[in-house]
């Protein structure tokens, strides 16, 4: 990332350089300096307090002084550290989290591997988000806390954040969003940072914001926040499309271990430090060779999960890790088509497919799904068939031809229907 200035040096935070080199910004908070490091496939990297590039551009690293890098609301390697193995990298990593934070042993190892992701994420077009849930007191914020600081250029928000900056920070410097409360500003579809993470999951799919040049002209910008996003907050989303994007651990669901420590003590900064001067290391190294695994995707799940996760499937290289998230998503899906199944939706699908299940039936009325639709809810009030239509026509999108005066559904979206069965997760028998 970089903001061009024509008429001189570009500050720059991160660059993949037309060779395959990485540059990316090292920050000494001792020294109060910053400088950046430019690495290969080889793994080994240089510092440079300034790098020519061959089209006349000249790099220089953002200053120390930066309010963002100086307060550590974003944090970076202070130098290119040491990388052995994958393994022991994230051995390395789940020790640290092992010491200071309280998760699950399932989601300890996918938190160690989220971290991985977060370093390489560039080099996929989809990804999952990483949450922490449950209520005050439950370790949210410490996992947080620990998880981030590890991550890729990891810029430390909140809830109750404006949401400009939150734009710009993205924008400018990349990496991973780490959002505490996220629930206290926003909890719909619409709301400016849902935006954020409905958007920042798929690369290439900007956010757009009005803006005036300094001539008041309208200028709208597409500010870049495709990236890893941890969260933290107590309930969940109102946009199921948005949950479907989460690998999520329950806080408070069990006695605090006694050897974690009441407050994180000041090694941990400097641990999680010297974590990321190695994984800095880790992307010189791996940067290049990184790719989906296709092979890799859960059995028997939707492909918009399994686009969501095989990102984080394609680095895990323990098997048996790889089955538990298969069996994460695989729980997430039988949520989603509970869900699904439950809705009014859900409940007209049922009924259209019981009603088309009559081998004598050429076609179905839509006062006869209404009727059928009010017998499967008798304590419900009753709808009408106008809105069973519309319900048809509009939410599942089945298309209603008028025949004889009253509006049916033609034998034609018989197909559509069993399409929506299994959608819905709605049986095509229904038990005796």
């Amino acid at each position: 990332m970089s903001d061009r200035d024509p008429a001189g040096p570009t500050p720059t935070v991160s660059r993949v350089l037309p060779d395959g080199r990485l540059v990316e910004l090292l920050h000494d908070p001792e020294k109060r300096a910053t400088a950046l490091a430019v690495g290969g496939p080889d793994g080994a990297g240089a510092v440079h307090d300034a790098l020519d590039l061959a089209g006349g551009e000249r790099l220089i690293p953002y200053a120390a002084d930066n309010n963002l890098i100086a307060t550590g609301c974003i944090l970076l390697p202070s130098e290119v550290g040491v990388f052995t193995t994958q393994a022991d990298l994230v051995s390395r990593i789940q020790a640290f989290l092992h010491r200071y934070v309280d998760l699950s042993p399932a989601f300890e190892a996918i938190a160690a591997h989220y971290v991985l992701l977060s370093w390489v994420h560039d080099a996929f077009s989809e990804l999952p988000y990483l949450r922490l849930r449950g209520d005050y007191g439950t370790g949210k914020t410490r996992a947080l806390i620990a998880i981030g600081s590890l991550c890729y250029k990891p810029f430390f928000a909140s809830g109750a954040s404006t949401v400009s900056p939150i734009f710009h920070v993205l924008d400018a410097f990349g990496g991973a969003l780490v959002l505490d409360e996220a629930d206290f500003r926003f909890s719909d579809a619409t709301a400016p940072l849902s935006k954020i993470l409905n958007n920042g999951n798929v690369a290439g799919l900007p956010v757009l914001r009005t803006m005036t040049n300094r001539h008041k002209e309208l200028n709208p910008r597409a500010f870049r926040v495709f990236g890893p996003k941890l969260v933290a907050m107590r309930h969940s989303f109102g946009d199921r499309a948005l949950e479907s994007r989460f690998l999520t651990e329950e806080t408070g669901q069990r006695p605090l271990r006694p050897d974690i420590p009441i407050q994180l003590p000041p090694e941990l900064h400097l641990e999680a430090r010297a974590l990321r001067n190695s994984l800095l290391a880790w992307r010189f190294a791996r940067r290049a060779m990184v790719r989906s695994d296709p092979s890799r995707q859960a059995p028997g799940v939707e492909p918009r999960l399994n686009q969501t996760a095989l990102s984080l499937l394609s680095l895990m290289e323990d098997e048996g890790l790889r089955a538990q998230v298969h069996a994460e998503l695989a729980r997430e899906q039988a949520r989603l088509n509970d869900e699904r199944a439950a809705s009014p939706e859900g409940g007209l699908v049922q009924v259209l497919v019981d009603l088309f299940a009559d081998p004598a039936r050429g076609r179905v009325a839509v006062s006869a799904v209404a009727e059928a639709f009010n017998r499967d809810n008798p304590g419900a009030p009753p709808v009408s068939a106008r809105w069973v239509g519309g319900q048809l026509r509009d939410r599942l999108k089945l298309t209603t031809t008028k025949s004889n005066g009253v509006f049916v559904l033609p034998q034609s979206e018989r197909a559509r229907v069993e399409a929506l069965a299994r959608r819905y997760g709605v049986p095509l028998r229904r038990a005796v």
